[in-house]
């Protein structure tokens, strides 16, 4: 069933780290080999080996329309035929600006990047020139990327600077971190409590790194508040959030407003792409307006923002497709949960927008640490019977799922039906 995919990954091992180019699809949490994919179209993934998946993954959250979206697709095609990159501007990376620009009231300007990491640590980078302050508040379990200062562990104590939790990053590096527990609002004033020089605040508003986990109202509320009292900005990572929870992404149904959005996945529809945004004022402090560097060849480049208008442009036109994937999401999971109760296993399940996630465990997890109670060995189990029946889900219990509009409701109830036979045993 898997034996082109299982010598495949041998292969790989041999010139490739881990046999990937990205940690979490070696299939460490949930054991097995990862499928080697040769295609995709529509809602489906289609292996080496000629295994067909419905895929709940959606290249990690940027596949709204699916794979090999016919629109996209197209102007993908085009854009190409004109050049790859040129390492100068085009009219196109100011036509998507404008599309971005046009659907927030709180950020005047954007600049686009290569990826999620880049805009991430562009933004901490534009919070600390902005205040002239060193330290940056993050917490447990929300993803920011690779770059060294985010790459922290928790230490002893409620909040307490970062230090490293990879090799190969210098704890005078991390030690500008203050690492919080998330959701917590005593944690966080502590905080600011135990240091003076924050430059900013940054979040994932709805966390999709520990699996689906939204932060409270009150608990953002706090952040903007004790943002405003100390001179510091707000950041909402909004790479995997943006335009996905609904077409303003977290932003658009949270009552708190950041100073600074990043944004990633979706406005690349599959290319790699990131960006961040702020008021203009924020912005101007940005290389060449101002003192602030920033920079990147590839930034911008035409294919990715050919991709990116024509998936923002098809949003835009059909707002309604937010209620149709959070319909399939709901259906989904409270299928899901429906099964669990039937076969007393405890299930916590939630959604936002055409984001998804489910937690085997016995309550509703508001923090990493929480998530970390969950039993992740049945959640393994889950993952390799559900992916052995031909339905793909996020290969670990701390990444969030995603609906694509080519997902039917057929495709929902055949894996319900798979999920109801594999839960019979879990």
């Amino acid at each position: 069933m898997f034996e082109k995919s299982i010598k495949a990954y041998e292969e790989a091992c041999e010139v490739i780290p881990g046999g990937v180019d990205s940690p979490v699809r070696a299939f460490k949490s949930v054991g097995g080999t990862p499928p080697f994919i040769e295609k995709g179209k529509g809602a489906y993934l289609y292996d080496i080996d000629g295994n067909k998946y419905v895929d709940f993954v959606q290249s990690w959250g940027p596949l709204i329309f699916g794979h090999c979206d016919k629109d996209i697709e197209d102007a993908v095609i085009e854009t190409a035929k004109k050049g790859l990159s040129f390492g100068a501007p085009t009219l196109l990376e100011t036509q998507l600006a404008n599309e971005i620009v046009e659907m927030f009231d709180n950020i005047g300007k954007v600049r686009f990047v290569s990826s999620g990491t880049e805009a991430v640590m562009s933004a901490i980078r534009l919070a600390r020139g902005v205040t002239g302050k060193n330290d940056i508040v993050k917490f447990e379990g929300c993803y920011h990327g690779h770059s060294d200062s985010l790459l922290v562990q928790a230490g002893s104590g409620m909040a307490t600077f970062g230090s490293p939790s990879s090799p190969g990053v210098p704890a005078d590096l991390t030690k500008h971190t203050l690492l919080c527990e998330y959701n917590n609002i005593e944690n966080l004033k502590k905080c600011f409590e135990d240091s003076s020089d924050i430059a900013c605040i940054i979040i994932e508003p709805i966390a999709g790194n520990m699996g689906l986990v939204p932060a409270s109202d009150e608990f953002l509320a706090t952040c903007r508040e004790l943002c405003d009292k100390n001179a510091a900005l707000l950041i909402f990572d909004e790479v995997m959030s943006g335009f996905r929870a609904s077409l303003k992404g977290a932003s658009g149904i949270l009552k708190t407003q950041a100073d600074i959005l990043t944004f990633g996945k979706v406005i690349g529809a599959g290319m790699p792409v990131g960006a961040f945004a702020a008021s203009k004022q924020i912005m101007s402090n940005l290389s060449p307006e101002g003192k602030i560097y920033q920079a990147g060849t590839l930034s911008g480049n035409p294919v990715a923002m050919a991709a990116g208008l024509v998936s923002l442009k098809k949003l835009k036109a059909n707002p309604k497709i937010y209620d149709e994937l959070n319909q399939k999401a709901l259906k989904l999971v409270n299928g899901l949960k429906k099964i669990a109760d039937e076969n007393n296993i405890p299930l916590q399940v939630d959604t936002r927008g055409s984001m998804f996630g489910f937690f085997f465990c016995e309550e509703v997890p508001t923090n990493f640490k929480e998530v970390g109670k969950c039993d992740f060995k049945r959640f393994a189990t889950f993952h390799h019977e559900m992916i052995k029946k031909g339905f793909y889900f996020a290969c670990s219990q701390y990444e969030a799922g995603f609906m694509c509009t080519e997902i039917t409701d057929e495709d929902i109830e055949a894996c319900l039906e798979a999920a109801s036979i594999i839960m019979k045993n879990l």
